[in-house]
């Protein structure tokens, strides 16, 4: 689920709760009136009419640090994924010749082209070859000019090299 999402998601169980805060308050101070003021003749001085406003100001000052993290869900930038998907879509399809490549290096060639961007390491998990053996043979292909590594976090993401 998206972050904004789950803001807008917060943002309204923020409400329930608010509303649902001065609901119970309300029939608290119902209960107290009634009791305290048989014990003691005055509500403001009873002890139970101050613990429910105590209470009552813990559950709002909870509501609000929610909503304030809901607020920054919903104002925060979306995630790289995105980044990710808007490179897939400058799918190109473009005649390479690829009679000059080992066939480990067609493999993985093939796999760039069919996914349009794929993470480094998703290609050594399909191909199980090794990090370094991975390395060597993107390396021999961006000479070629066939593709191209960009920098993603910690990790690659392989294209196709663009004209």
């Amino acid at each position: 689920m998206e972050n904004k999402n789950v803001g807008w998601m917060l943002l309204g169980i923020s409400v329930l709760l608010i509303v649902f805060t001065f609901l119970f308050n309300s029939t608290l101070m119902g209960a107290v009136k009634n009791s305290c003021f048989i014990q003691h003749g005055d509500v403001k001085s009873c002890e139970m009419y101050n613990s429910v406003n105590y209470q009552t100001y813990f559950a709002l000052g909870i509501t609000g640090v929610i909503i304030i993290i809901s607020l920054f869900l919903i104002f925060s930038k979306p995630n790289e994924k995105i980044v990710i998907k808007k490179v897939k879509e400058k799918k190109v399809d473009k005649k390479v010749n690829l009679s000059g490549l080992r066939s480990e290096e067609k493999h993985i060639f093939n796999l760039v082209k069919e996914n349009g961007a794929i993470f480094q390491a998703d290609l050594i998990e399909k191909t199980e070859f090794g990090k370094a053996k991975m390395s060597r043979i993107l390396d021999r292909l961006e000479g070629r000019g066939l593709v191209e590594r960009k920098r993603r976090g910690m990790t690659n993401v392989v294209v196709l090299k663009e004209d």
